[in-house]
């Protein structure tokens, strides 16, 4: 049951909203997907539909870009590793401090 009182969280934004939650023109944000160096959902119409997360992954691609200089296709190469680096993190079993279990 859900009341009208909840704030409710949208699971999606459109392109302008995206592109404004991650400080970048709309232009950027499409050029972005061009590349695809983020995903976005086209519904019916054709607009432009991305999920919450697009802002955190937008402000990677231009830090990567702006502050060190890696260019588009390295982008993608680096999205990709921390991707894979963050599901081996999650694979990884927590040991505690001082868990010597391997010896």
């Amino acid at each position: 049951m859900t009341s009208r009182h909840l704030p409710v969280r949208i699971a999606r934004v459109d392109l302008k909203a995206a592109a404004v939650a991650a400080g970048i023109h709309p232009d950027t944000l499409r050029k972005f997907v061009d590349l695809g160096l983020v995903t976005a959902h086209t519904d019916r119409t054709g607009s432009l539909w991305f999920a919450r997360t697009v802002p955190d992954r937008v402000h990677t691609i231009v830090r990567l870009h702006s502050d060190l200089a890696v260019n588009y296709a390295g982008i993608a190469l680096v999205l990709d590793l921390l991707a894979r680096i963050e599901q081996l993190e999650q694979q990884r079993p927590i040991r505690l401090e001082g868990d010597t279990s391997w010896t």
